[in-house]
């Protein structure tokens, strides 16, 4: 027994020194964003891997700019839409969280029911899209979404979101909010192949991220749960219902 409980120890200093290992290889990239500007993330990488193996002919679209030079109007739209926080918490919205898990409970267990009945009817389920209510949220930050798009993947696992609470802990007590807020304006996805603040206004607004108005910020804002989708009705009555709403939110909301 001895000589196995030796390894077993061995092994379990191995697996710590790997995962310190790696908390170390995050923490030294995000330092490097103090100065260095991401090229890529993650995300963006699968996205470009996904493309050439799908022969997709969407184009490629992104261009760094400096913080200066991304109009403040969408600053504050991205920040309301998104993260009404984002200048107070440490990284991490708890009660949004909370709130999150609750809802995601309660649409799962609609879909469950919904399958249920289906099963007991001896009706074979539809061929289109699944019911919105199985559909689920997420509460997370901006500074979250920055870690998950920088330096992981789209799984959905607790390892994972660990991994991303680590690295959002680890931004934010690198870098200040500033700086947070323009990396992820500039590698955020606004549509198929479309990156960034710059690329959307050109694309979506024929103009520059600097001279981005109110209102076109504010629809741009809006479409950043779901790129893909809202890119193909841009000025869809959702779009434009919810950016007058984003846009009435905006005079409240403080840009680092």
């Amino acid at each position: 027994m001895k000589p196995l409980a030796r390894q077993l120890w061995r092994l379990l200093a191995l697996l710590l020194v790997s995962a310190l290992a790696l908390q170390l290889y995050f923490l030294a990239r995000v330092a490097l964003l103090r100065v260095v500007d991401p090229a890529s993330t993650s995300f963006q990488r699968s996205e470009a891997w996904r493309l050439l193996r799908t022969d997709a002919q969407a184009a490629w679209a992104q261009q760094w700019v400096d913080y200066a030079q991304i109009s403040n109007h969408l600053k504050r739209a991205v920040i309301a839409s998104e993260d009404a926080g984002f200048a107070e918490h440490s990284g991490v919205e708890w009660d949004a969280l909370e709130r999150a898990w609750e809802r995601n409970q309660r649409a799962q267990a609609r879909a469950a029911q919904l399958e249920q009945r289906r099963a007991a009817s001896a009706k074979p389920p539809p061929t289109t899209r699944a019911p919105a209510a199985a559909r689920l949220v997420g509460g997370s930050t901006i500074t979250q979404q920055l870690a998950k798009n920088l330096f992981l993947t789209g799984e959905r696992n607790f390892a994972r979101k660990g991994q991303e609470m680590l690295i959002t802990f680890m931004l934010e007590a690198t870098l200040p909010k500033q700086r947070i807020l323009e990396i992820y304006l500039n590698h955020v996805e606004w549509g198929e192949g479309l990156f960034g603040a710059e690329a959307a206004a050109r694309h979506y607004h024929r103009t520059s991220a600097a001279k981005l108005g109110a209102n076109a910020s504010a629809r741009l804002a809006v479409m950043l749960p779901a790129p893909k989708r809202f890119e193909k009705r841009p000025n869809s009555a959702y779009v434009t219902g919810r950016a007058s709403t984003v846009q009435a939110r905006m005079g409240a909301v403080d840009v680092p």
